[in-house]
């Protein structure tokens, strides 16, 4: 049977299929060839045993999820502080992953203030991001919410203690999933979510809770790939003298000279990447970025690899073994 992986809980996998759900492991040859399954994998499984794992359509690895239509950034308000860097690397992340970005602004019963509100709208508005302003406490904003929802799986991410969880709970009462409050002291929430879960809204919706984090970084891409991340600043580096400019100092940058188009704050989050990105390519340029991975490819299929150790101890004792016939040859 084929079914949709909707949570994983230790080394067990809850799979649903025709409205049922069926309790699984994984097949043995897949911990081997080191496949690893998230919440919205569609598997195949018999007897509660996982045997292969079907080709994705979309994939992001934190958090970890897969299949999902789009990406809902949830930020707040207020408590904790609107934080645009931070909403910005998740807009980015999902735009390097492919996937498309709802943004969701809540808590808006603790004050909107119509400065914010036309900030918001002129950054995300002019850039083409749907926007929608909640209050899952008052119950505000939540049928514009909704239909941006609709028909979709959704992947809502963000801060600890930017409501989530009570999100959820607003469009689906019955879910009823655990909230806390926010830190006076740190201002910043704690994790309730401690694992992907898709959870349905409807019967044609429905919405993956995440786990909240804040520490994304761009470490895994090379600086000249980060402008690709910005709309507003990729559009014009096909002007620029040279082909790896990196927007910041260079002579004949196109981007400077229209920098007065892009947001303060847009633009920070940019310098901030290409500093990680460095990072990455200054590491990569000695370890390189080849991986071994735990399978190989035949006739469509995958198999199992040796490990680098094993295949060694193969060899010595190939070695043996011909060592040991010489000797017995000479010995004769």
């Amino acid at each position: 049977m084929i079914g949709q992986i909707y949570k994983i809980h230790s080394d067990f996998y809850y799979v649903q299929n025709d409205g049922k759900t069926f309790e699984c492991k994984i097949r043995e040859v897949l911990k081997k060839q080191q496949i690893k399954i998230v919440a919205g994998d569609f598997v195949e499984f018999d007897g509660g045993v996982i045997t292969e794992v079907l080709p994705r359509k979309t994939f992001i690895p934190r958090p970890s999820v897969a299949n999902v239509d789009q990406i809902v950034v949830v930020s707040a308000l207020k408590h904790p502080d609107l934080d645009l860097h931070q909403l910005n690397r998740y807009i980015s992340l999902a735009k390097y992953y492919k996937i498309p970005v709802v943004l969701c602004f809540n808590k808006e019963d603790l004050g909107l203030e119509q400065d914010s509100q036309d900030k918001i709208l002129s950054i995300y508005g002019n850039l083409g991001y749907e926007i929608v302003f909640t209050s899952a406490l008052e119950k505000r904003g939540l049928e514009d919410f909704r239909r941006l929802l609709n028909g979709k799986v959704s992947a809502l991410c963000g801060n600890s203690g930017v409501g989530k969880s009570s999100l959820i709970n607003a469009l689906n009462p019955n879910v009823n999933l655990r909230t806390k409050e926010v830190s006076e002291k740190l201002n910043r929430g704690t994790h309730t979510t401690r694992h992907c879960e898709i959870i349905p809204i409807d019967e044609t919706t429905a919405i993956v809770d995440t786990p909240g984090f804040s520490n994304v970084r761009f470490d895994f891409i090379l600086p000249q790939n980060v402008d690709k991340l910005f709309d507003e600043i990729s559009k014009h580096n096909h002007g620029c003298k040279y082909s790896d400019c990196l927007h910041i100092n260079e002579d004949g940058c196109e981007v400077l000279k229209h920098i007065e188009e892009i947001d303060e704050s847009r633009y920070e989050s940019y310098v901030e990447f290409v500093a990680e990105a460095l990072e990455y390519k200054e590491k990569v340029k000695y370890n390189g970025v080849k991986k071994e991975t735990a399978q190989k490819f035949k006739n469509n299929k995958a198999h199992v690899k040796i490990s680098e150790k094993k295949r060694q101890a193969s060899r010595n004792t190939q070695r043996q073994k011909i060592y040991k016939e010489i000797t017995e040859d000479a010995d004769e």
